[in-house]
């Protein structure tokens, strides 16, 4: 069965996740022996070293102190992302980790790579995927292009079935409420969008019901309705 997927909207990495991690943790198919988790700054990838490596360390003392076997990988760019060493290591771990940055150039660099075709063999394993922002982002059908005011999108990976997710909800600016307008007529007949409040996490499976962690709110949309949930409760996401 794949495993557990956990999108959040911001948090990465620091103790307002713990009780999320934690669970991922308990719930990643690792049983008696110590989790593996892999850490990738690949979405930071275009911020230079000193944001690659701030991102890498974090990571890794998070997990190590919530008593995890932690690696962080420097899956930067294309190169990096087709490294064989990496691929290996992403495909054996029992967590699979990407945190923020940019959506578009985090899809641009997975996009038939090695790391990325890994990470999904993993998942069909059992393995659990977290994405922060940009690593939520991507499993939706579209991200929307935010200098554009949601006319144009491009295209993602689209493994789960939502249009689109849109991470630090609750901290959008006032320039938000047109672009949320706007991306909610775009939406067809039956298709959802997510808003994930920062510091705060859905977590499931498809097809699978999804329940709301950490401090705030998930926000459901479809083109004529909306629908809140807070810590603890729990939704689908649809087929």
């Amino acid at each position: 069965m794949n495993g557990l997927i956990a999108l959040l909207g911001s948090g990465e990495y620091l103790p307002v996740m713990n009780e999320v991690d934690s669970y991922l943790l308990a719930n990643c198919g690792a049983n008696s022996r110590k989790p593996r988790v892999v850490c990738l700054p690949t979405a930071a990838g275009q911020e230079g070293p000193k944001s690659v490596a701030r991102w890498s360390n974090m990571g890794v003392e998070h997990f190590t102190k919530l008593g995890a076997e932690v690696q962080a990988l420097p899956v930067i760019n294309k190169e990096s992302a087709n490294d064989p060493n990496h691929a290996s290591a992403v495909e054996n771990a029992d967590v699979i980790y990407f945190s923020g940055g940019n959506p578009n150039y985090l899809y641009q660099t997975m996009k038939d790579s090695l790391v990325w075709e890994a990470a999904q063999k993993a998942w069909a394993r059992g393995a659990v995927y977290a994405g922060c922002s940009a690593g939520a982002m991507i499993l939706s059908k579209e991200m929307p292009d935010f200098r554009a005011a949601g006319i144009r999108s491009t295209v993602a990976f689209g493994i789960l079935p939502i249009a689109s997710l849109l991470p630090h909800f609750n901290a959008m600016p006032l320039f938000g409420k047109p672009l949320l307008a706007t991306l909610r007529r775009r939406l067809r007949d039956g298709e959802i969008m997510l808003g994930v409040d920062e510091d705060t996490a859905i977590v499931g499976r498809r097809n699978e019901e999804w329940t709301v962690m950490g401090k705030s709110k998930a926000h459901a949309f479809t083109r004529d309705d909306s629908k809140t949930y807070v810590a603890g409760e729990k939704f689908f996401l649809g087929k």
